[in-house]
C-alpha cells in the first residue's frame, strides 16, 4: 500500500441498487492527478439476502486492487460493520479511510476536499449543519428534527464542539484510528458517530467541519429506527461519564 491511499469504508445491507452508483462515482475520482493520492473502497456487507455482497464482488473483479470486499454472515449494527472496516485497513496501513454510505446520501465528489483538509487536520467531518445553515435534501421534517435534536442533545452532555454530532461522512488520518482504542467502541446507530468524534476529539486530535448537501436515498430503506434513537439518549450519557471518572 503506498503511503498516500484512502480507504473509502461503505457498509451494505440490501443494497443491491444503490451500490453500482456509488462505486462507480468513487472510482471516477481523479485525486492523483490532483495531487491526493489514490482512492480505494471497501464493501462491507453484512450478508444482505438481495446478493449485495455477490454483486461487490463482481465490481472488485473488474477494478483489481482497488475495491476490495469484507463479508460478514449476519447483520450485526451500522457501528461494528464500520469498526470492522476501520481495523481492515489500518492492517493494510492506509493513510486515510472514510466513512461513506452506500445510498449516495454522502457525496462522492466531497471527497477530495476532505482529502485535502486532513493534510493539515487529524479528521475531517461532513457537516450537514455548519454555520448554521441547514443542507438536506427530501427529509421529512420529523427525521430532520430528530437529526437536529440529535446533534444539539450530543453536544450540552458531552459538550463536544462540533455542529453535526450524528453525522456519517467523515474522513480520518490512520493515527486516529489507531488512538481512540476501536475495540472499546460499543455503539451501534447514531451513537457511534457521536462517540466516534468524541473519542478522538478528547484524544486531542484536531478536525475540521466541512459543509455537505445530504440527500436522502431515492432506493431501498433507510435503516434509522427507535430503537437506534433510544441507544444514541443513553449512550451520550455513558460516555460522559465515563469521560469524567478517567475510564473513556
Amino acid at each position: 500500500m503506498t503511503s498516500d491511499t484512502t480507504l473509502v469504508v461503505v457498509p451494505t445491507y440490501n443494497e443491491r441498487e444503490s451500490l453500482p452508483r456509488v462505486l462507480k462515482r468513487l472510482m471516477a475520482l481523479d485525486t492523483e492527478a490532483e495531487g491526493l493520492g489514490s482512492v480505494h473502497a471497501l464493501v462491507v456487507d453484512d450478508g444482505s439476502p438481495d446478493g449485495t455482497g455477490e454483486l461487490a464482488e463482481e465490481w472488485a473483479s473488474e477494478h483489481p486492487g482497488r475495491i476490495h470486499v469484507l463479508h460478514r454472515e449476519e447483520k450485526r449494527g451500522l457501528g461494528q460493520a464500520y469498526v470492522a472496516g476501520f481495523l481492515w485497513g489500518l492492517e493494510r496501513e492506509y493513510a486515510r479511510i472514510c466513512e461513506m454510505d452506500a445510498d449516495l446520501s454522502h457525496p462522492p465528489g466531497r471527497l477530495p476536499d476532505f482529502i485535502e483538509a486532513a493534510r493539515e487536520v487529524d479528521f475531517v467531518i461532513g457537516s450537514r449543519y455548519v454555520g448554521g445553515r441547514v443542507t438536506v435534501v427530501n427529509w421529512p421534517v420529523g427525521r430532520l428534527l430528530i437529526s437536529l435534536f440529535g446533534s444539539l442533545y450530543a453536544r450540552m452532555i458531552t459538550r463536544l464542539p462540533v455542529s453535526d454530532a450524528t453525522g456519517g461522512y467523515n474522513l480520518f488520518r490512520r493515527e486516529v484510528l489507531e488512538g481512540i482504542e476501536l475495540d472499546r467502541i460499543q455503539s451501534n446507530g447514531y451513537s457511534f458517530q457521536i462517540e466516534l468524534k468524541y473519542r478522538a476529539w478528547r484524544k486531542g486530535f484536531s478536525f475540521q467541519e466541512i459543509p455537505i448537501v445530504f440527500t436522502e436515498r431515492d432506493q431501498g430503506e433507510s435503516k434509522m429506527s427507535k430503537a437506534i434513537v433510544v441507544e444514541a439518549v443513553w449512550k451520550v450519557w455513558k460516555l460522559r461519564f465515563l469521560d469524567l471518572f478517567g475510564r473513556l
